[in-house]
């Protein structure tokens, strides 16, 4: 018997990184699995990672519609949810003056709307006591060169988490973040150049009070506290940083 048997949990972003690491815990511990994601190559490796018990489904969270499309997809799928963690999201990097008024919008539309359009249209599928998980960042609190518009969607959806576990308190609902910090999960290496790419890394690694970087599974852990064991928990941010944002 696993620990979360007749557990039913959605992740979005969930083919990859944290989000891959999240659904592979749970689903070992005997969770229904639905992942989503967006690129073909990371959702075909999805499929081969978790296996044919879980569901894998391509879903763009920036777009609304297509979040009522993938409600009724896992509604089909699994039922209802003991938890929904909304972990969707990409990176962008630019000085204010470089930054376009595109890169500018999708980054919104993806980090924050995709967080605010997925509680909208997949809270409706939770269970009342259930929980909600979102991904923020460590950029909410810290002001890092070249990251401002980032930052700036991690600190609106930090904000969102307080709103929404308010209004979500009638049906039990707990709502949570966690702030992961430099985590290894091969987006610096699909975003940047490889030059550019090492030299970051060097300067997270060397920036951090633990010297390293985190593994996704640490974050996971953290995930899946949040969801089914703090029980008394709602609004808050669990920073996994390596103490990034707190020494």
């Amino acid at each position: 018997m696993g620990r979360h048997d007749g557990r039913a949990v959605l992740i979005t972003g969930g083919t990859s990184g944290i989000g891959l690491a999240t659904a592979r815990l749970l689903g070992d511990e005997g969770a229904r699995v639905v992942v989503t994601g967006h690129r073909p190559d990371s959702l075909g490796a999805a499929r081969e990672a978790l296996g044919p018990d879980a569901t894998v489904l391509a879903a763009d969270v920036a777009d609304p519609a297509a979040l009522d499309a993938l409600a009724v997809a896992v509604r089909d799928a699994v039922g209802p949810l003991d938890l929904l963690f909304l972990n969707a999201g990409i990176t962008g990097f630019g000085g204010v003056a470089e930054v376009t008024a595109q890169e500018y919008d999708h980054l919104f539309a993806v980090n924050v709307g995709g967080v605010y359009f997925g509680a909208q249209k997949l809270a409706p599928l939770l269970r009342d006591g259930g929980a909600i998980v979102v991904t923020t960042s460590i950029a909410d609190v810290e002001g890092i060169a070249g990251f401002s518009v980032y930052a700036a969607t991690k600190a609106a959806v930090r904000s969102m988490v307080r709103s929404l576990a308010r209004e979500l308190l009638p049906r039990g609902i707990r709502v949570n973040a966690v702030s992961p910090g430099p985590v290894d999960t091969g987006i610096i290496e699909r975003t940047l150049p490889a030059d550019a790419a090492a030299a970051t890394r060097d300067q997270l690694r060397a920036g951090n009070p633990m010297q390293r970087f985190g593994r996704p599974e640490e974050v996971a852990a953290a995930v899946a506290f949040l969801g089914f064991d703090a029980t008394f928990t709602t609004g808050a941010e669990l920073a996994v940083d390596g103490g990034a944002s707190q020494l």
